[in-house]
């Protein structure tokens, strides 16, 4: 008999997906705001006892930004590698990459971004992630970055606003702005006039399109080349593949590695990854 798989899904998310069609239905104007809360408040789940080893053997750093204090991760010496997690993710997540890298001479520099991990705040966005990956860089001058998911997004956007990175790697990171709000209303069973209240409200909120802090117009508007590895896996349920070769055809010098069968996390952890973004980091 086949075993049955575990549903890991939070219970406050699997009563929202009970929820919100409901509210959608009797009260779209609630919802709406309700769809704008949950969209910046990214779920805080539990750090696996794998990873509490890498949390104590870490040299720990603050962050500070809007009254909130972030918490920063240094692992081993040599010369920086910055590590940015993605949404509703932690510093820890790379602890694989983290393992390889400091067993080769590298120091890896990591942090939990805001609302996140042991950082302070229930919400977060973009542009907050971004000042904070812009701190660190400042501080610790990286000859590189690896970004997962989300980290990717705010990496490019933070290259945007002045960060001066010259090599990202980016890992199953969502690129089409119109598919990360999809994305979302799927993970709730949400409907498209909620999607189309919520790109009405960034344009009056912050005067700009959800499309441009999106990876596809923002590689458009770098004020300096990167040196970019876009990492993605065929089979990723969350961030399909379409977001990986959209945004190699919008920024042609990128390079495009495929894998297979490792889906949205496990790719952190597989070996040959690794070895390639390790090889991406040592070019000159």
């Amino acid at each position: 008999m086949k075993k049955k798989k575990t549903d890991h899904t939070p219970m406050v998310l699997r009563f929202i997906r009970w929820w919100f069609p409901k509210a959608e239905k009797f009260a779209p104007g609630f919802a709406a705001r309700y769809f704008r809360k949950i969209f910046f408040t990214p779920l805080r789940y539990k750090t696996p006892e794998r990873e509490l080893a890498f949390i104590a053997s870490a040299e720990k750093f603050d962050i500070f930004l809007n009254h909130k204090r972030m918490q920063g991760y240094k692992w081993g010496s040599g010369t920086p590698v910055l590590l940015i997690h993605g949404w509703a993710g932690r510093a820890t997540q790379f602890r694989k990459f983290i393992s390889t890298l400091t067993a080769s001479g590298f120091q890896c520099i990591g942090f939990d971004g805001p609302a996140h991990g042991l950082s302070e705040g229930r919400q977060t966005n973009i542009i907050e992630f971004s000042e904070v990956i812009k701190k660190v860089h400042e501080q610790f001058n990286p000859v590189a970055a690896v970004a997962h998911s989300f980290g990717g997004v705010a990496a490019i956007y933070a290259c945007t606003q002045g960060l001066p990175l010259r090599k990202l790697i980016t890992i199953a990171s969502p690129s089409i702005g119109s598919e990360v709000i999809n994305t979302y209303l799927r993970a709730i069973n949400g409907s498209a006039p909620t999607g189309e209240a919520f790109r009405k409200y960034l344009v009056s909120t912050y005067g700009r399109t959800f499309d441009e802090f999106s990876s596809l117009h923002l590689v458009n508007h770098l004020p300096q080349p990167l040196d970019l590895l876009i990492v993605q896996d065929e089979d990723d349920k969350e961030v399909i593949l379409r977001h990986a070769t959209e945004l190699k055809a919008a920024y042609p010098a990128a390079k495009l590695l495929l894998t297979s069968g490792l889906g949205h996390t496990r790719i952190l952890r597989d070996e040959t990854v690794i070895a390639k973004a390790m090889d991406f980091i040592r070019r000159p």
